[in-house]
């Protein structure tokens, strides 16, 4: 079998777990190490605090500095409320789609390094070639620094990363950083008849939106450009807002989640800073008069650094080698190739299929785009031998 093939009945057994980032991990990252071990490839597992949850680090050829990391996520986003034809953890083909939950984001890009691993171990390599996997990509990114931390401690740490997120096997070498936060405000309930008497949360909260908001307004009219993305500028975008039981009772707590997708060279956190000056000088002081125990709580969810790595950098010229095509990108959403190029590893994001199928119900790959990673792997393994 060739590894189109043997990247197909991979992909298969990946689709089969159930890796919804609710869920452990543990049994997709087990199939992975049993599959190395096959090959002879150690690996190393690196644990999350509740030990449900683990990254994966293997390294084939020698344990010098240098060389590059293939990099993936193993979670995916839920199915629930989604109008699936058939069973989306079974993987079904039909002309030329190879249709299931994570097939395109992006347990396709990691069956393919699977599938890849029998021609990296079947020649001596003068540089390594560091296989990564990662959890939690999908909601709090806590994977990837847990997974990149780990490298630094037992070194010596890859010089080039490639990051398989879908981009159609373009090179991309900027995407927009993303921040996500939790915001909590409470206040006093009572009947809404003494509302002089109470501090309704809800309406601080929808004063605290709105002024996020303003914000996204700024940006949009008169912040940083950065060229190539769409938008060209920072967002701030709130996703959900829960508060009140009915209209007659002040409702005591409102909760908000809202995120900022930052261009290079904007801080996200910036954003955060202004919406809690924002609450401990005007919000905060409304509610406090009528009720000293009222409190604004901003708790951190997702943090996601931008990408950036210079177009004439030699990692691209080597994404060419291999067969990446198309001119370089930028994409507006995040990866964990920042948490890698923050460690000092030059990054690229380079994957198979087309990032307009992910999160949707029939998520699909293209068998072609398949067939072009495997090809992508091996030039790579013959431009890393020795």
């Amino acid at each position: 079998m060739g590894a189109e093939s043997d990247s197909v009945g991979i992909l298969a057994r990946l689709v089969a777990f159930d890796t919804t980032s609710a869920r452990s991990n543990l049994d997709l990252v087990q199939f992975v190490q049993d599959e190395l071990a096959r090959h002879g490839v150690a690996s190393r597992r690196v644990l999350d605090a509740t030990g449900q949850k683990a990254a994966l680090h293997a390294m084939i050829g020698p344990a010098v500095a240098g060389g590059v990391a293939l990099s993936a996520h193993g979670d995916c986003v839920p199915v629930e409320g989604q109008a699936w034809a058939a069973d989306p953890f079974a993987l079904r083909e039909a002309n030329g789609r190879l249709t299931g939950r994570g097939t395109v984001d992006m347990k396709g890009f990691w069956a393919c390094v699977m599938a890849a691993v029998p021609a990296f171990t079947a020649r001596p390599l003068a540089r390594p070639i560091h296989l990564c996997l990662s959890f939690d990509e999908e909601t709090t990114f806590a994977g990837a620094p847990l997974l990149v931390n780990s490298l630094a401690r037992h070194g010596p740490l890859p010089a080039l990363c490639l990051v398989g997120e879908p981009s159609l096997m373009a090179p991309v070498v900027a995407h927009k950083g993303y921040a996500s936060w939790e915001v909590e405000v409470t206040g006093r309930t009572g009947h809404s008849s003494q509302a002089h008497r109470t501090a309704n949360a809800l309406e601080a909260a929808a004063e605290a939106v709105a002024f996020l908001k303003a914000q996204a307004r700024r940006f949009a009219a008169e912040g940083h450009r950065a060229e190539g993305f769409e938008p060209p500028y920072t967002t701030v975008h709130t996703g959900t807002f829960r508060a009140g039981s009915i209209l007659n009772i002040v409702p005591d707590l409102a909760e908000f989640v809202f995120e900022v997708r930052s261009v290079p060279g904007d801080q996200a956190a910036a954003v955060r800073d202004a919406l809690d000056d924002y609450a401990r000088d005007v919000l905060l002081p409304d509610l406090q008069a009528r009720a000293p125990e009222a409190k604004f709580r901003i708790r951190p969810r997702c943090l996601a650094p931008p990408l950036n790595l210079d177009p004439a950098h030699p990692l691209v010229g080597l994404a060419r080698d291999c067969g990446a095509v198309g001119p370089v990108g930028r994409m507006p959403f995040a990866t964990e190739a920042g948490v890698f190029q923050n460690a000092g590893i030059a990054t690229l994001v380079c994957g198979p299929g087309d990032v307009a199928q992910a999160h949707q119900p029939e998520e699909w790959i293209a068998r072609s785009e398949i067939a072009t990673c495997c090809a992508f792997l091996e030039r790579l393994r013959d431009r890393m031998a020795a």
